[in-house]
């Protein structure tokens, strides 16, 4: 089967946003300049750049009390900070949650029973129990083709991992089972790694 994009491809459901996968969570925790705290789960995440660490999301919908975007997209834009957290196996359900269409100003962690902790370089709220949380200073928003399309570019500032997560000098990920999205309603888990060497190490 071969479509272009903007002819439709005649499926039930778009199959781009299973073809890319999986895909790694970044659950973004923001605090608005109101004080209001946010947190919401992003597929479309990555890290970017290893020196200084840079990592980016993209936010590709709109809420009508947001404008032209959604709630983490704005408070970044006031504060200029946001923090990542790693999305766990056993938090899913919690993170599913912060993925509802809340209204603004609502604040998911209460909603979601997840505990919060202050960050350290950046004036925001981070999972307290998360495997790892990344405190980023914003660099730059781009803006995509398409309606509600930003790019989100954030310098990492600080970061938290929790103490069971290394074993022997290393950020073990198969002790937390990291979640990734696969598209559709469909997500994943690690639960296992092989090594590869690379030519010429």
């Amino acid at each position: 089967m071969f479509y272009r994009p903007e002819d439709g491809h005649g499926l039930p459901h778009n199959p781009f946003n299973a073809i890319v996968s999986p895909r790694p969570i970044g659950w973004i925790s923001t605090r608005g300049a109101d004080g209001h705290d946010n947190l919401a789960p992003y597929s479309f995440f990555n890290a970017v750049a290893y020196f200084p660490p840079q990592v980016m999301f993209s936010s590709t919908s709109a809420k009508p009390d947001r404008g032209d975007t959604k709630d983490s997209l704005a408070q970044i834009r006031e504060t200029g900070v946001f923090c990542v957290n790693i999305v766990e196996y056993a938090m899913r359900d919690a993170m599913n949650v912060t993925s509802g269409p809340w209204e603004k100003g609502a604040d998911e962690f209460e909603l979601a029973g997840i505990e919060k902790a202050q960050c350290q370089t950046i004036d925001c709220p981070r999972v307290a129990a998360a495997p790892a949380n990344l405190e980023c200073k914003l660099t730059q928003v781009v803006q995509l083709p398409g309606a509600a399309n930003f790019a989100v570019f954030g310098e990492v500032t600080g970061i938290h991992m929790r103490d069971d997560c290394l074993k022997d000098g290393i950020f073990d990920v198969l002790s937390f089972n990291p979640l990734s999205r696969m598209g559709y309603r469909d997500y994943t888990v690690v639960r296992e790694k092989f090594a590869l060497k690379r030519p010429g190490e």
